[in-house]
């Protein structure tokens, strides 16, 4: 898409023009279509012709004495409608000689076309007007042109240079003062930039608002459409733009162009957008650095159902988001998919609060490890939440359970849906890892070991403990002899002040082991 000067929409409108300080000593005053003020000014001329309306292209301020039509009221109504079948932005005659007062005819004829009729009550030189005028136009087009000029060159430089969506975004927002939208054609929120409050509020109701703004472009909100070669995939919208719309539409298309630019570099994959979107919002929800009541507004408008809501926070390890998203529409259950850290994949159901949530879980980690095998997809959940506000401690838990699945060796015998009872201890200490009392227990069990750099006795404590005190079993793992393992079984307990053999014991070193392997995690 291009944009030229010629394209460009002028930055006044009637009612502005009409408060420039060399207007006003003319003494202004509307005599007819005050309700139709704001419509922009393209051009001022000068017309005193019947005819005026063959002269016109549209939004030009027609400046006349009305020396060619005093007397005559056929012409000065037929001058009316000429101007306003020219689609004029607006008339104002200059009183004197030929007009000392607004004529009736001319005054009723522009209010039913709802043209804006101005006349003059001092003598005012038009040739003032017509430069003041045209010289504003003229620098502000130059001015939105090299404003075009510096985003496409900036944004280009960030796709030149391997930038996210989101960078690209950002920097729209930056010049555009507003929050920016990036939809595609359902409506669902795919990338947002802009201050996060005011965001917010245009997301709180988004789909009402955006099919509501999707016919007209009003009250500062502008659209852009994304695609290309005959298609469409995707809008970019400037919501409550406060500069002149034609400003705003440049910089629109200019966005536009540039995330056009940037998904035909990326392969054309749209759905990576929504994915990183996905990823976004799940991501700050297990962070829980910003509250989840302030990101409901964007599960609403990532298309995620949130009123009257079952939420089920699941947690897949070593599953595909692509696999899993096609799972979800394959079963039709309503959620997203974001890739989390460490090769875990956090999926949020969203189900309606008659449905069973525990059964429509198990179907789907049942199916998941159908397609997968059992060795390789553990399906990870909380407790479903009714309340928004307990997803993310459900999504912490369902990462904890999952983390606390460490040895793969027992994914068969677990139930398809894992939970924190299924875990156990192991579970819990995961759960209780960042907690300086269990940090401080742990590092105060296992002192004598954690120091020394001589051996591999923590392992074969590790070892030992985990094969439930088999001394034949540890030996083996670690080829060593039955004596050998006697010996470091010895200077363990001599270093840890313990005796093994005693279960109490033995078990507040287990349980100081595996919370500090959780914590190495």
């Amino acid at each position: 898409m291009t944009i030229t000067l010629d394209s460009l929409e002028p930055a006044l409108s009637v009612r502005q023009v009409l408060t420039l300080e060399r207007v006003l000593a003319g003494e202004p005053e509307v005599v007819a279509g005050a309700s139709h003020l704001d419509r922009p000014v393209r051009w001022v001329h000068v017309a005193e012709a019947a005819d005026v309306g063959v002269m016109l292209s549209g939004g030009e301020m027609v400046l006349t004495t009305g020396v060619l039509l005093a007397g005559d009221e056929d012409k000065q109504a037929e001058y009316v409608r000429s101007l306003h079948r020219a689609e004029a932005a607006a008339v104002v005659l200059g009183l004197g000689r030929a007009f000392p007062a607004a004529p009736d005819v001319m005054r009723r004829a522009a209010e039913r076309c709802g043209l804006p009729m101005v006349v003059l009550h001092r003598p005012f030189p038009f040739a003032e007007l017509t430069e003041e005028v045209q010289s504003r136009l003229v620098r502000r087009k130059f001015a939105a042109v090299s404003l075009s000029e510096a985003v496409r060159t900036e944004l280009t430089a960030l796709i030149t240079a391997g930038a996210p969506l989101q960078r690209l975004l950002d920097e729209v927002a930056r010049h555009s003062a507003c929050p920016v939208v990036v939809t595609n054609l359902a409506h669902r929120v795919l990338g947002t930039a802009g201050e996060r409050p005011a965001v917010d509020d245009v997301l709180r109701d988004w789909e009402r608002i955006a099919r509501q703004a999707g016919g007209t472009e009003g009250d500062g909100w502008i659209r852009a459409e994304l695609g290309g070669r005959g298609e469409r995939w995707g809008r970019i919208v400037l919501c409550g733009y406060r500069g002149d719309t034609a400003t705003g539409r440049l910089l629109a298309d200019r966005a536009a162009e540039a995330l056009v630019l940037h998904r035909m570099l990326a392969g054309g994959a749209v759905c990576s957008w929504e994915e990183q979107s996905a990823q976004s919002l799940l991501t700050d929800l297990v962070s829980g650095v910003v509250p989840a009541r302030q990101l409901l507004p964007r599960a609403r408008a990532a298309g995620l159902p949130v009123n009257r809501r079952t939420f089920v926070p699941l947690v897949v390890r070593d599953g595909d988001p692509a696999r899993l998203e096609r799972l979800l529409r394959l079963l039709g259950l309503p959620g997203l998919v974001a890739e989390l850290a460490d090769g875990a994949t956090a999926v949020l159901l969203s189900l309606p609060r008659d449905q069973d949530a525990g059964a429509l879980a198990a179907h789907f980690a049942t199916r998941l490890r159908a397609e997968t095998g059992p060795d390789h997809a553990v399906v990870a959940a909380a407790e479903p939440r009714v309340a928004w506000d307990d997803v993310p401690t459900g999504l912490r838990e369902a990462q904890h359970v999952a983390d606390a699945v460490a040895d793969s060796s027992v994914l068969l015998d677990l139930p398809p849906v894992v939970r924190l009872k299924d875990v156990h201890l192991r579970g819990l200490i995961r759960l209780l890892r960042d907690d300086p009392h269990v940090q401080s227990f742990a590092e105060r069990e296992l002192d004598g070991l954690l120091c020394e750099t001589e051996g591999d006795l923590l392992s074969v404590l590790r070892t030992y403990l985990a094969s439930g005190r088999n001394k034949s079993r540890t030996a083996q793992l670690h080829h060593v002899s039955r004596p050998a393992l006697y010996r470091r079984l010895e200077a363990i307990q001599v270093r840890l002040g313990v005796d093994l053999d005693d279960f109490e014991q033995a078990a507040s070193v287990h349980i100081a082991l595996l919370a500090h392997d959780a914590q190495q995690q």
